[in-house]
């Protein structure tokens, strides 16, 4: 961890007022440190190249779950060689399905990504570009309005759509969850939140209530806990037709506020930051496995595609949580290899290969086009979407990348990936061109980019739409709704 770059903070870091193998059976999801680490990866990597496999023993559509960390290393996990903390029930979701070892997010910060996973665009073609404020009178602050989100589309399809966590898409009345799509809601509005014994505080984004369908409702213990509790509810309650379930977790997020028993199982770290963190990391991993759980208890593992991966790279120096992402260079805020490039898990037991790895660059983004394709829905065509079904590429079916090129812009800085191919444009440096297969840690100043990939990026970013909210910067300037 020590020695990786920090570019500087980015809207959204914690406010100063906050103190802050085939399943032939079902998998069995234990408790965090009881179940030995799978192999790193670094020991174990071949390219997918399985045809497609016979179709589990459950037609009709299937249960869609998509899990979201926050703030979360790309080396903290046990199926990417971590050994001081294990995350036994991810990495037996890794095991039943497919680490892709180059899964990236669309932006380097939390509320883009999650916009450009919920519209399969990337999110600076309607704007979306800064973290917007909590402010549920600020009508700018918010995904727009003008887009359709991925559990809208599936809900027209007949699926129960529902969302618990983070949401971080704005909080005025017109962009909250309510009204985007999900029929069941549970978490809280904001860019992050208190995990243990608060006071709720509408005047604090990081105090305010948790809601359940809009309504304020108290909760008792760890929030991770009761997030993955209501996860497993979720999917026990819906059994006879087919569900989309987001589960966004804000851990492990600052506040680091584990539990004092999960905080004592990792005594053994030295670094006090890190020992929270990797105790809030164990707390979710438990919550993950929970609600994983849920699906083999109540018959719905063979028939449920699950996606897991980090919004973001961990933040890392002075400012970060303790994650590490190792070995790659830069944290979160950034467009380095550690800023956008995630622990990253799909897995359709039946459809998809168990036990092995896709080494070929996928996005966040390809959750929307994914989920819609095995849903049985048609890809709308009414603007243009960055999203791609990844199955016929996952299978094998397909064996190009599914990506020509994957691109980033986050202020003043922007890249473009293209195979091994890497250009980036830092905000207050030259930029630099890598090739990742022999530099995975974008060592040193990088070389001259080629013209095509700077041409490429160059014409990608005149498509873009300015940012349609200030974020931080516009918090005491609300306008008239849209």
């Amino acid at each position: 961890m020590g020695g990786l770059e920090q570019w500087p903070a980015v809207h959204g870091i914690l406010p100063q007022e906050s103190p802050i193998l085939p399943r032939s059976e079902p998998l069995q999801f234990v408790h965090a440190m009881k179940l030995p680490l799978v192999p790193p990866i670094a020991t174990c990597l071949f390219a997918v190249t399985a045809p497609l496999l016979p179709a589990a023993q459950s037609p009709g559509k299937p249960n869609i779950l998509v899990i979201v960390s926050d703030d979360h290393g790309y080396a903290d996990v046990g199926f990417h060689g971590c050994k001081d903390i294990p995350t036994p029930n991810l990495d037996r979701l890794a095991a039943g399905g497919l680490r892709c070892t180059r899964g990236y997010v669309s932006h380097p910060f939390c509320s883009p990504t999650r916009a450009g996973l919920m519209t399969g665009r990337y999110q600076q073609r309607f704007g979306h570009e800064n973290n917007p404020f909590y402010n549920p009178e600020d009508h700018r602050e918010g995904l727009p309005v003008s887009e359709k989100l991925l559990p809208a589309f599936l809900k027209d399809a007949g699926y129960t759509t529902g969302w618990i966590g983070k949401w971080h898409l704005g909080a005025a009345p017109e962009f909250r969850p309510t009204v985007r799509g999900f029929a069941e809601t549970f978490g809280f509005i904001g860019g992050g939140h208190r995990y243990l014994d608060w006071k709720p505080n509408i005047k604090n984004e990081y105090l305010i209530p948790i809601e359940r369908n809009g309504k304020p409702v108290d909760v008792a213990g760890h929030l991770t806990t009761v997030f993955g509790n209501e996860a497993a509810d979720f999917v026990k309650r819906h059994t006879d037709a087919p569900w989309f379930l987001y589960l966004a977790f804000n851990a492990p997020h600052t506040p680091h506020e584990p539990t004092p028993e999960r905080l004592a199982r990792f005594a053994s770290i030295s670094d006090q930051k890190r020992r929270k963190y990797a105790a809030q990391v164990s707390l979710m991993d438990d919550a993950i496995g929970t609600a994983l759980a849920a699906l083999t208890d109540s018959s719905q593992e063979q028939r449920t595609l699950v996606f897991f991966f980090s919004d973001n790279g961990g933040p890392i120096g002075a400012s970060g949580n303790g994650s590490s992402n190792e070995p790659l260079r830069g944290g979160k805020g950034t467009l380095y290899e550690g800023g956008v490039r995630v622990p990253f898990v799909i897995s359709w037991p039946g459809k998809l290969p168990s036990g092995k790895t896709y080494d070929q660059p996928v996005c966040s983004l390809d959750v929307f086009a994914t989920s819609l394709a095995a849903a049985g829905v048609t890809m709308p065509a009414d603007r243009k979407y960055d999203s791609v079904d990844l199955m016929p590429y996952l299978t094998g079916i397909n064996p190009k990348p599914p990506h020509d090129r994957l691109f980033w812009r986050s202020g003043a800085q922007s890249a473009a990936l293209e195979g091994n191919r890497k250009l980036v444009r830092p905000p207050k440096a030259a930029q630099a061109f890598y090739l990742l297969d022999k530099d995975p840690g974008e060592s040193g100043p990088g070389a001259e980019p080629p013209a095509d990939l700077t041409s490429a990026l160059d014409a990608w970013n005149r498509e873009l739409a300015k940012p349609a909210f200030p974020g931080l910067a516009g918090r005491n300037q609300p306008k008239k709704p849209q």
